[in-house]
């Protein structure tokens, strides 16, 4: 279980995130949606350790990370998947698979399954990451992730600008990780794609997460 308690985060004197609370259980794909400049990227990055300027508390089963870095945070059980990917274009697709399967948990998958639910990835095993398409990129970012076996994933607009073909695979990639028993934290602009997986769905509005019309937090503007 992935928990939140009151999380807050600033760019500056710039305050992005406002007193988040919110619970992603195991087992579960838990949304959250919102517009540009809502805040879920920085909440995205904050919860995995990226975003430094912040306070509240974050848990993974009980244990509080609040202060780790981002290879604490990684290596406690918690994976992101970032906006913009952020992979190593000099590497190929098989390189960032054996670099990932290093840090493998007891809940590491096994590589075959991937690429069976990837199938693109085996096809371009021996490609440099900045010769393939977005798509084979997103998924390879995907990969990286999970491979290792994380307790909670959290995925930053994980299908923006992905081609229907695509986020179809990257659904049941998802819905394997939940029945394995992984904490999804899934963060969308809007679509079909977060209400159609999604076990809970929550609104982000300037900084602060919403459900329904209801703001967590008190004293934030609806």
């Amino acid at each position: 279980m992935l928990e939140l308690v009151n999380v807050s985060a600033w760019h500056g004197p710039v305050q992005a995130v406002r007193d988040v609370s919110l619970v992603a259980p195991g087992g579960a794909v838990t949304a959250v949606v919102g517009p540009n400049g809502a805040g879920k990227t920085t909440l995205a990055r904050t919860i995995a350790g990226l975003h430094r300027s912040r306070r509240g508390e974050i848990r993974l089963d009980g244990r509080d990370v609040v202060g780790a870095s981002a290879v604490e945070v990684a290596r406690s059980g918690i994976a992101i998947v970032p906006q913009g990917r952020r992979l190593f274009h000099s590497l190929t697709v098989e390189e960032h698979m054996t670099l990932a399967r290093r840090y493998r948990r007891p809940r590491a998958i096994d590589p075959q399954v991937l690429l069976e639910l990837f199938p693109h990835l085996a096809r371009r095993a021996r490609v440099r990451a900045h010769s393939l398409s977005g798509g084979e990129q997103q998924m390879l970012a995907i990969a990286r992730a999970v491979l290792p076996g994380p307790d909670a994933l959290v995925l930053d607009e994980p299908t923006e600008g992905l081609a229907p073909a695509v986020v179809e695979l990257v659904r049941h990639l998802v819905e394997y990780l939940r029945e394995d028993g992984v904490a999804i934290l899934l963060f969308e602009q809007s679509g079909a794609f977060p209400t159609e997986v999604a076990d809970e769905v929550l609104t982000m509005v300037r900084g602060a997460v919403a459900v329904g019309d209801r703001l967590t937090h008190a004293g934030a503007e609806a």
